[in-house]
């Protein structure tokens, strides 16, 4: 039973409570950029680059700068990454 809790944060080469605060974290950060673009829907002029400053610092937490667990086997997490221009442009 408590490798249910425990196989997938050691694949990642995480603790399961290290794991659990950065998910929930996560979450919570896409919680408010959904928010954001929800609210941007109904009001264009709020928020016009807060969801996708979220979704790139996301992207930029989870694909780019999360380690590589070579020695699990675990391929990596594959992604387009945006280049620096295009984070630059969204800001």
């Amino acid at each position: 039973m408590f490798k249910l809790f425990t196989s997938h944060p050691d694949s990642v080469g995480e603790s399961y409570p290290r794991h659990a605060a950065f998910a929930i974290s996560f979450g919570f950060r896409m919680f408010v950029g959904a928010l954001a673009c929800m609210l941007h829907g109904l009001f264009p002029f709020l928020f016009q680059r807060t969801g996708s400053r979220i979704i790139l610092e996301l992207h930029q937490q989870l694909v780019t700068h999360r380690p590589q667990v070579a020695a699990s086997g675990v391929a990596a997490v594959s992604g387009v990454a945006a280049s620096h221009e295009d984070a630059a442009a969204i800001r």
